[in-house]
């Protein structure tokens, strides 16, 4: 059972800009659709919209693999959720 409740963000360390993605000067937003478990940790990630460059696409799902959430709860009990989650590469960050 999903829950409509949206899961809040426990730690969430920034990805790393992939070297040769900045060398090309290549910046995007991905837009990651994750399903978080009731233990608050991402289980499928999914590239729901692409940032149009591989290397941020891949290095956005890498980064939200190592996040953890306060997973949603239903009737108190913690549960599974799905969330969106846009991730912004840009050269001056």
């Amino acid at each position: 059972m999903l829950a409509s409740a949206v899961p809040r963000y426990r730690s969430t360390p920034p990805p790393e800009y992939p070297p040769a993605a900045r060398q090309q000067h290549q910046e995007g937003v991905v837009l990651l659709e994750v399903a978080v478990g009731a233990d608050g940790r991402p289980g499928q990630i999914g590239v729901k919209q692409s940032s149009g460059f591989p290397l941020l696409d891949r290095a956005a799902v890498t980064a939200v693999h190592r996040w953890t959430f306060e997973p949603a709860r239903t009737a108190g009990l913690p549960v599974e959720s799905h969330v969106e989650i846009p991730i912004r590469f840009r050269l001056t960050d």
